[in-house]
């Protein structure tokens, strides 16, 4: 029989390249989760707040053109969006806008305007939503409201790159390890 014995070192032992090498290892591993339920459920708190149902969100990429967000769901004027959202998002000014936007096209439609979107074709960004837009009177169309609910989308979408960069940032793999109390080799390898 034959006994091999191997050094094991955590992780704030090892060299800058073995650490670099196990980050890369465990970069992978912080996106095997749902790691954007909480983006989604922050981006269906901050809509309802400003008359936005979201039924469902659709993602894709980070990296590549074409990649986005967008949703699914409805559009009601909601009296008093505008304090609410600067009340629970007060530093978030893109949100701001967009609750403020959809509140003055509202006023000049007697607070009657409604919308529904939905995904259409093969990518998901805010290009890919389908807006249908009524009134009392009606189906119309109103551009400023299609406009403010993709605006939505290409905010939730930013939450969800500021998420993943998070996630995916050395401080933040670091610590993952370092909780763990995850044990290398010398050159990075898990043990």
């Amino acid at each position: 029989m034959r006994e091999k014995v191997t050094k094991v070192y955590k992780f704030d032992e090892l060299s800058n390249e073995a650490k670099e090498k196990a980050r890369e290892r465990f970069r992978d591993s912080a996106f095997d989760c749902n790691w954007y339920d909480a983006v989604y459920e922050y981006a269906k708190t901050c809509g309802a707040l400003i008359g936005i149902d979201i039924d469902k969100i659709y993602f894709s990429g980070f990296s590549l053109q074409g990649e986005g967000a967008c949703f699914e769901g409805e559009y009601h004027y909601k009296k008093g969006a505008l304090k609410a959202i600067k009340e629970y998002a007060p530093k978030d000014t893109e949100l701001h806008g967009i609750a403020s936007a959809l509140q003055g096209e509202q006023r000049g439609h007697f607070y009657a305007l409604c919308a529904r979107t939905k995904h259409d074709g093969h990518y998901y960004h805010s290009g890919c939503m389908r807006t249908d837009i009524w009134d009392n009177g009606g189906e119309i169309d109103n551009d400023e409201i299609e406009d403010q609910l993709r605006y939505f989308a290409d905010w939730i979408y930013t939450q969800l790159e500021k998420e993943y960069d998070f996630l995916n940032s050395d401080a933040q793999v670091d610590e993952s390890i370092e909780c763990n109390e995850y044990e290398f080799t010398e050159d990075g390898e898990r043990v």
